[in-house]
């Protein structure tokens, strides 16, 4: 039997034509040996090839004995058509009127054939560690022949099983969502939530504007302390609507707390969770296959 390498990371090759990135034939056209085993995952890479690694740690974690294989498909032009999405959304918050103009649909043809290419990679199922393209999930699954995880059910399914009191008597159990990019976000966990009978709290304009776009923009000159003081106001507003977790939707917001601060005791990471359900499907189809 051959042993297969815990990863394999095809990269699409940079082109200055969008039409020719979203064609993806740098994947779709190269023969590559492709994965025959119950147990690969294959990885839609979003706003960066870190975050993307980063999750594969993750599966690791949670798969300590042998490990999972998976296939990884990165794309340098798509990581900066996300990027430049979620710059855009910030003007809107600050009241200015600046647009970036994102054609969705090239997005979403771009994913789709990053999916088709790890089905026929022969991955058991695909997962996508970014928030924002999961506001395409439904029209990436579309017609896919495998589980396409939605991080929004994984994590919403988690917090199901904690079975939470309500923190005011009489009240809905409230989860809020903390994100830098609220707008196309949001979406992605409020409706899985909502599904299983939770109330989603979603900072104010005022919150957004004057404590969690200047924690990102405090962070980015290095003004990690700036950045910390004013991360812990938006979760410590969200904590005053009773929410009993918080969700952090943004990669950028995980590095400013340390693990053994009390707030970071509220706040789940999505990711966890995406890994966590990734890791279980994987091992039930496994055991199917026996």
């Amino acid at each position: 039997m051959v042993k297969l390498p815990a990863s394999i990371i095809p990269q699409a090759e940079e082109s200055n034509s969008p039409a020719d990135s979203n064609t993806n034939k740098p994947l779709t056209d190269r023969n590559f040996s492709c994965l025959d085993q119950a147990n690969s995952v294959g990885i839609i890479g979003g706003l960066s090839v870190d975050s993307s690694l980063n999750f594969a740690k993750k599966l690791r974690m949670e798969e300590q004995e042998t490990g999972l294989p998976f296939i990884l498909c990165s794309d340098p032009t798509l990581n900066k058509e996300l990027s430049s999405l979620e710059r855009s959304y910030f003007p809107l918050v600050s009241g200015r009127t600046e647009r970036v103009h994102i054609d969705h649909s090239l997005i979403v043809e771009n994913l789709r054939c990053k999916r088709v290419f790890l089905e026929k990679s022969g991955v058991c199922c695909v997962v996508m560690p970014c928030h924002v393209l999961h506001s395409w999930h439904d029209e990436v699954e579309d017609g896919c022949s495998v589980p396409l995880l939605h991080i929004g059910e994984c994590v919403a399914k988690e917090l199901k099983e904690e079975k939470f009191r309500p923190i005011e008597a009489g009240s809905p159990i409230r989860i809020g969502v903390l994100a830098t990019n609220a707008t196309l976000v949001a979406r992605v966990y409020r409706e899985k939530l909502e599904n299983e009978g939770f109330e989603v709290v979603l900072p104010d304009k005022a919150t957004m504007e004057h404590t969690v776009i200047p924690a990102v923009e405090a962070l980015s000159r290095k003004d990690f302390e700036g950045a910390q003081n004013l991360f812990r106001i938006a979760l410590q507003v969200l904590l005053v609507r009773a929410v009993n977790r918080i969700i952090l939707a943004s990669d950028e917001l995980w590095q400013l707390l340390p693990p053994d601060d009390p707030l970071w005791r509220k706040c789940i990471d999505p990711m966890d969770a995406l890994a966590r359900s990734t890791v279980e499907y994987v091992q039930a189809a496994g055991r199917s296959k026996v």
